[in-house]
This record gives C-alpha cells, structure tokens and sequence, in this order.
C-alpha cells in the first residue's frame, strides 16, 4: 500500500484536483490520499488557510464574517461544480463552515486551530464526494475517528504514541479510496490542534507508519530534490536517491522542498519516501532511503547555504585548562532562552553559531555583557556577517581528502572559511563564510564534485 499527500499548490481549483485524482487512480496501490487546502490559483490569490484565519478573526473581533465565509465556499464550490457536484451536494460544506463559531473552545488559540484545519477537513470530505460520483470505492476518514491523537499546543502540535496504536487498528478494503485531511490531529480533550510547519507533510508520514505502508509519495511542485540551489546553480542535478539523514543534514541548511522534521514519523517507520511532482507523475523523482543497504554513487550528495547566522567569537589563553567554561557561557544562553547551533572549539578560543531569528540587538548586547563579565575573555567579538554551507553525502565516508579538495578549491578562488567542521557521522562538512562569499562558496564547491 502506498500513502500519497498533495499540497495546496496541487488542489487549489478543478482542473489541478482532477489531475491529483487521475495520479492517485494510476496506481492500484495508492489507497490513501492526504491533501491539504486549497491553495493559490495564481501569483496574488489568497490561500483557503489565510481565509480560514480571517474568518476567525471576525469572530474574534466581532465582526460580520458573511463576506468572509461566502468567499471560502466559493472555492469549495468551483471545485465541486468543476466535477458536476450540485449544490445540494456542497451543503454540508457550507453547513460546516456556519457552524464553526457555534462550537465552544478552551480559549482563542484553539478556536484559531480549530478554523485553520477546516481547509483540509472540509477539502477531504469535498475530493471523497468527488470519488464517489465518479464511482470509485472512496472514504473520508477524519483524525477523530482515526485516533490522531496530538499534545502541546493547539498551535503547535505533536503526535502522541497512542496514534499509532489507534492506526493499527484500522481496515482498509483492497478497493478502497481512503481521503484524509492533514494539518491537524484530536487532542486527548477532543478539539482540534494543528501541527505548526509542514503539516500535512507531517500527516501524510504519520498515517505512513501507523498504516505501514510500503511507500509514502510526496507531491510537490517540482521534479524532487535539486543537489543545489537553482537560484543559485543553473540547472543543478537532480538527486535520484539519498538517505534520510542526508536529507535531514541538507535541510538544515536551506534544502526547503518540505520541512525536514515532517518526516520524521516515515523515518521512524522506515518508510521509503518519494518526493514527486504532480505536474510530471512519470519523473522518478527523488527517493528517501534508510541507510542501511544504501549505496552512493557519487562522493557528494547536495551542498546547500544558510545566511540567517551569528556568532559569538571569545578568545582566551589558557582556556582548555578551565573547568567549567563552557558551562558558565550556557547557563547565560539557557537563563534568556536562546538555542545555539554549533560551538567549534580551539585550545584558546571558541565560537558560538547562532539562528539570527532567535535574536535582537537588545539580547545579543546583553548576552555579550553578560559573559564579558562572568567569563572575562581576552577577546569578545560578535560576527552578525556568517553563513553555514552544508556539504553532505554519503560517499564521503569511502573517500580521503575530501576536506582538502574543498578548501583547495575554495583556497583558488580566494575564500578563507572562518570555520570548517566534519560531523562524527562522516557524511557532512560543515563551512562557516561570509554572508557575501555563500553563493560562491555553493558554487565553487559544487563544480568542484558534479
């Protein structure tokens, strides 16, 4: 059995969902289907999410919605007419959606969750009325009968275990057409909470391994996964097959074609992941692979940047021979809540990477006069000019010098890397640049390897 997930992108009118249906019909083995809401039709179109949330701020705000929730059956609507649905049929969509405000929520957040998941429930419940009248065999299936059981925030959700012994349970027909809506799950208390990034990513690994299928597809809008940038490289390689932890590594840095942490469930799993587009359903796109029995066909898989970096730069002598150091510097950090990335380390000195989007001027200011007193370095410099490549791959392991073909082709182009550091699992080098050397570091690294 194969799971398959569509993005807004691939569902956001009629002709778009038809063809998401035919790809989901070409293959005896997808037998369930996890869609998102509608999407944008073109360049400046507002999104079925971004209508939801505006609905519920006219609840919130107590202001008349009418216009609002007109505008979002309207969508819901030119799919279903789309397929010949008539309005009779699309009553329980427009039903559904009166009735949001009806219902009662702990506090405001939930309320929000629970509006911003109705562009998946009621889309699913929509494609499953389409299936049937075409006459295939076809369920909506909703988290709540699922038991897709979710904690923490009603914003901000994680899958509890118990899902997947709920999951377990569930019979599917070898005939069936299963449609069920990510982005959200049903917490413990019985309302909706909404996972926070890549959601129905998220939904479609979940329902991977509590089903234990044997592939989960992930449409996108583009044929898998690029070895680089476009932006930056033209026309990069297109990965055939990477493990999951190479894909994790380029994530990290930059590799957006979903959010790395959505598949964790399928890795958990051990589910074989297959990004693809729904544009092009007969490109092989690119396949995600556990490690074990993987073989690498090139020394290098991807190499990616991040800009969005600091860092904080203290040097002092003696410093190895200091019990304690380290520690003091992360109880500062821990006491004002702020995450460090990296912290490569010399016998004198040491430098500490941090995500720009966890910081002000106020809190770097502070955090620096913070350790400048408790830590007294000789020097105290803070670096808001970094960038992090990425270079990563399997093949490394098999293959000396890798580090040496890098910095000597970077040395040629006169790029001086303010960091270099190898992970223990021997498949990434890590490179600290300028934010203004990044694209030529990207570039220069990969022709140096493709």
């Amino acid at each position: 059995m194969k799971v398959l997930k569509f993005g807004g992108s691939s569902l956001a009118n009629g002709s778009s969902v038809d063809q998401a249906i035919n790809i989901l019909l070409n293959d005896n083995e997808r037998q369930v289907m996890v869609v998102s809401a509608p999407g944008k039709r073109f360049s400046d179109d507002i999104k079925v999410t971004d209508l939801l949330i505006k609905y519920a701020k006219n609840i919130l705000n107590n202001t008349n919605p009418n216009k609002t929730v007109e505008e979002i059956y309207l969508r819901y609507q030119e799919i279903g007419t789309y397929f010949d649905l008539s309005n009779s049929d699309l009553d329980i969509i427009k039903q559904i959606l009166l009735d949001l405000p009806n219902h009662s929520y702990p506090n405001d957040d939930y309320l929000l969750a629970a509006f911003k998941a109705h562009g998946e429930r009621l889309n699913a419940r929509l494609i499953a009325m389409i299936l049937n009248k075409k006459g295939i065999n076809s369920r909506f299936l909703d988290p709540t009968e699922a038991g897709l059981i979710v904690t923490g925030e009603p914003n901000d959700a994680i899958v509890s275990p118990e899902t997947y012994i709920n999951l377990d349970k569930i019979n599917i027909s070898p005939n069936e057409k299963i449609v069920f809506p990510g982005f959200f799950g049903i917490t413990p208390s019985g309302h909706i909470a909404t996972f926070s990034r890549g959601g129905s990513d998220i939904t479609g690994a979940i329902l991977a391994r509590g089903l234990h299928a044997d592939l989960y597809e992930n449409f996108t809008d583009v044929n898998g996964i690029f070895s680089a940038n476009p932006s930056i490289i033209d026309h990069p390689d297109s990965i055939k097959q990477m493990t999951y932890r190479e894909m994790r590594e380029l994530s990290y840095a930059g590799f957006s074609v979903f959010h790395d942490e959505a598949l964790i469930p399928a890795i958990q799993g051990g589910i074989p992941i297959n990004v693809k587009n729904t544009h092009d359903p007969i490109n092989p796109g690119t396949m995600i692979v556990p490690e074990k029995r993987f073989k690498p066909t090139n020394i290098i898989t991807g190499v990616a940047s991040q800009k969005h970096f600091s860092a904080l730069y203290l040097h002092k002598y003696l410093l190895n021979k200091e019990a304690g150091f380290t520690l003091r510097i992360l109880q500062i950090l821990y006491r004002h809540n702020i995450p460090y990335e990296h912290m490569p380390s010399g016998i004198d000195d040491i430098t500490i990477i941090f995500n720009r989007k966890f910081l002000n001027d106020q809190l770097i200011d502070l955090i620096c006069n913070e350790i400048q007193a408790t830590i007294n370095p000789d020097q105290l410099e803070w670096i808001d000019d970094y960038a992090i490549i990425m270079v990563v791959g399997e093949g490394m392991k098999y293959h000396a010098g890798v580090s040496a073909q890098i910095l000597s082709s970077l040395n040629q182009q006169g790029i001086s890397p303010q960091m270099i550091n190898q992970g223990a699992s021997q498949i990434s080098i890590m490179i600290g640049t300028k934010k203004e050397e990044a694209d030529q570091t990207v570039k220069t690294i990969y022709k140096q390897f493709f």
